[in-house]
């Protein structure tokens, strides 16, 4: 197996962490649609727009309530102005400088919208007065350049914010982003629909599940009318009004509906030549950008709906293509005589060409206005559906229009109704929805009728919440994640050959179960065995490499750490430990060289250990350095000793002990022994080398006496110890004799030799408990 291949492992727990949701636009109203998200850190923009039915500074989301600087990456979901008109703003005109994604349809149409959004329309008071603008057209092309693209079902990594484009139906190049920080994954809709149209594709639903999310609510709890229907209604309503020599307007976005519409229209007229007056009754497409548009529409014919690719495929020309419509740059050329149908910009009828159209046909009964998409709050579109008797001028407000055309509305808007969004909210299955996009009635009906949907799962762990905030309000989420380790390298290979070596053990048990095979006792084994790994998984140990940069978590085995991770640098963590002591350093020197043996002197200014040192240094007067163990350093000074070591496991116990004895040094017995002498005129006492002699004959007794406890234990009686009782500190050598039947033999416990033995089992059998006993009764070194 190639080691680059990887297994992915659950390694346990997190503890809680805060999401946090802002909506600076969006929320509770439809228009400048801006969210931000937060997590581990992390921080998303999810688009950028204005709001239509305001101008200038007014018409942007909420920038100055959030610190657009900390933003890592910016999502635009579609090329709608709701939704991408306040990018270049964002991009040029603040400190925000984070990455821009968007799909490529999208960024091909967002330059041409927006740079006629940047003409057309007056969005700071006087449009002459560029200053007065949001952005100028240098904004447009600088922030053009720094926009990044992403194909859909591709997902990219940005310092560990991981998202995914899929097809949201809706526009073309319209995309819902799955956003993965930390094992979070956030589902962000934008603008969606799930009805597959004349040359979209509907939206998907994500193939990995979604723990949040946001989505749309533009229609509330209204259900639309049956596609064929509203289809049949438009051209019954069109083909009636021209019929009797009226004009049609129907105010459009410049792309996204106005396409679909121009279908439906192109082919009835097709159908219909001879009753439309033998192609006597025009149609119109009023739009300064919609040829240099229509031709991005033409290039990605290929991420449009089966049906549209068939077409294109047999019959070799472009649908998009229309044999019935023209386009219209301006109204300059335009002779209007006679019955008309046109499809004019902006969908709002706030300004340019729909609405001079509005208020040149809206006098006369004949004419009707189509309204076909989704009509914001505080726009001329949405006023109309009043039905009002006058509408002022655009050029002169206090000039009223008489208004006596007929109005109409065939929602074509490309949003879920009711059913379609609640449909999709159950396959997603999120537990947490946040709603946005919508109106406050609509939405908050919306809101009731998910959560009484949801009703079953009240109380449960399943439970779904579903939120609705104001544009300013936070909305914070607490999740309690799991770390996930992908194994790599040679754990890779181990995982294998046991899920191998089980799989052949199951396929041993079945071959007995179908008494193919002779059953044995080892089967039994075998099948405890399997039971036993099934019921608590392959456990397979390795070393995990975090990385808190990207949340990437590797189960790597030791020998193949440095292949995988050749940028680890070995760390070495020292220690040090400051202990007050109240004895001599004679003192403590003594007893660490009982416990340890050889101690190495460094530095020792008073001459404690007899060992003959340089010349002091001044400043290091009444200083005693030792070294135990080859690396632990001990420095007493004055009243304190300070401990230094590198830390690891035995060099740790080792300090441990030093401790201990430092901690108790001056109340063990051989110091209270040595200490006990009484001091003449004040002087202070100093161990002599008696005293040294003494304490070392009185240690190597209390050993003799330990080893010989052990003979005691194996021989018995037939052990004597032969120790002066009187004098046992100046007796010389220790001895011990064992006797029992022929065999005798006699031993030099000060030597640690056998001197006389005439059984060679025997013999043997001594050395051992000799070697055992030195074990024990040694000093550690």
């Amino acid at each position: 197996m190639d080691t680059k291949q990887s297994i992915t492992t659950t390694a346990g727990s997190i503890k809680p962490q805060d999401f946090k949701f802002f909506a600076l636009g969006g929320a509770n109203e439809v228009g400048r649609s801006c969210h931000i998200i937060q997590y581990k850190g992390k921080t998303v923009m999810l688009d950028a727009g204005i709001h239509p039915a305001y101008q200038g500074l007014a018409s942007l989301p909420f920038y100055d309530d959030f610190d657009l600087s900390t933003i890592d990456v910016l999502l635009i979901s579609h090329f709608h102005l709701d939704h991408a008109a306040s990018l270049p703003y964002v991009m040029q005109r603040t400190n925000f400088r984070g990455r821009v994604f968007m799909t490529h349809p999208t960024k091909a149409i967002y330059r041409w919208l927006l740079r006629d959004f940047v003409k057309v329309t007056s969005i700071g008071g006087d449009a002459e007065n560029k200053d007065e603008n949001l952005y100028n057209d240098e904004d447009l092309v600088e922030s053009f350049d720094r926009i990044e693209t992403i194909d859909y079902h591709s997902t990219i990594d940005v310092n560990g914010i991981k998202f995914t484009a899929y097809h949201a139906g809706h526009v073309l190049g319209a995309a819902m982003f799955q956003i993965e920080i930390a094992g979070l994954r956030i589902l962000f809709t934008g603008d969606y629909s799930r009805e597959l149209d004349r040359h979209l594709n509907s939206a998907e639903i994500p193939p990995l599940a979604s723990d949040i999310l946001i989505v749309e609510s533009t229609f509330g709890t209204a259900t639309h009318e049956p596609r064929l229907n509203r289809e049949m209604k438009l051209t019954q309503l069109v083909h009636s009004i021209v019929s009797r020599g009226g004009r049609v307007l129907m105010p459009v976005f410049a792309l996204g509906r106005a396409q679909e519409i121009m279908l439906i229209l192109d082919e009835y007229w097709n159908n219909h030549h001879e009753e439309l007056g033998g192609g006597q009754v025009p149609i119109y497409y009023a739009s300064s950008l919609a040829k240099k548009c229509m031709s991005v529409f033409q290039t990605y014919v290929n991420m449009m709906n089966d049906d549209i690719r068939k077409k294109f495929r047999d019959s070799q020309t472009n649908p998009f293509i229309f044999k019935n419509i023209s386009y219209l740059r301006n109204l300059d050329n335009f002779e209007d005589f006679g019955p008309s149908v046109l499809l004019a910009s902006p969908g709002m009828l706030q300004s340019g060409i729909s609405r001079d159209l509005l208020e040149r046909w809206c006098p006369e009964d004949k004419n009707m206005v189509l309204i076909t998409g989704y009509s914001v709050e505080g726009t001329m579109a949405k006023y109309l559906m009043v039905e009002p008797d006058t509408i002022p001028s655009i050029n002169n407000p206090e000039i009223s229009i008489p208004r006596r055309c007929k109005i109409e509305e065939i929602s074509f808007a490309a949003h879920v109704d009711f059913q379609e969004n609640l449909e999709f909210i159950e396959k997603i299955n999120a537990s947490n929805i946040i709603l946005v996009h919508g109106e406050s009635n609509p939405m908050g009906r919306l809101k009731s009728a998910i959560l009484s949907n949801f009703t079953s799962l009240k109380g449960t762990e399943n439970e779904v919440h579903v939120y609705n905030p104001r544009n300013g309000v936070e909305v914070t989420l607490e999740f309690k994640g799991t770390h996930i380790a992908k194994a790599i390298g040679s754990i890779v290979d181990q995982i294998k050959n046991k899920e191998a070596e089980i799989q052949k053990i199951k396929d041993e048990k079945l071959k007995v179960e179908q008494k193919e095979v002779k059953y044995e006792n080892k089967d039994e084994e075998n099948i405890t065995q399997i039971s036993k790994i099934e019921e608590e998984g392959i456990v397979i140990s390795g070393l995990l490499v975090s990385n808190e940069k990207n949340f990437n978590l590797d189960l790597v085995s030791l020998s193949d750490l440095r292949e995988h991770h050749s940028e680890l640098s070995t760390t070495i963590v020292k220690e040090r430990q400051s202990v007050h002591v109240d004895c001599k350093k004679e003192l403590i020197y003594w007893h660490l060289c009982q416990m340890f043996g050889d101690v190495e002197v460094i530095i020792d200014e008073d001459n404690v250990s007899g060992i003959k040192q340089e010349e002091p240094n001044s400043e290091d007067n009444g200083k005693l350095v030792l070294k135990l163990m080859g690396d632990i350093l001990l420095t007493v000074f004055e009243n304190i000793a300070t401990l230094e070591w590198t830390q690891g496991l035995m060099t740790d116990t080792v300090a441990d002990s030093i401790i201990a004895i430092l901690m108790s040094v001056d109340s063990t017995p051989a110091s209270v022994k040595m200490s006990s002498h009484t001091c003449n005129h004040g002087e202070e006492h100093k161990i002599t080398e008696q005293d040294k002699a003494e304490l070392l004959q009185r240690d190597e007794v209390w050993k003799i006496k330990q080893i010989s406890e052990l003979f005691k234990e194996q021989f018995g009686d037939s052990f004597t110890l032969l120790l002066d009782k009187e004098n046992p500190s100046t007796s010389g050598d220790i001895k011990g004799k064992i006797s029992f039947g022929k065999n005798e033999s006699t031993i030099n416990f000060s030597q640690m030799k056998i001197e006389e033995c005439n059984s060679n089992p025997l013999k043997g059998r001594i050395e051992s408990i000799l070697n055992i006993g030195a074990n024990l009764a040694a000093s550690l070194c």
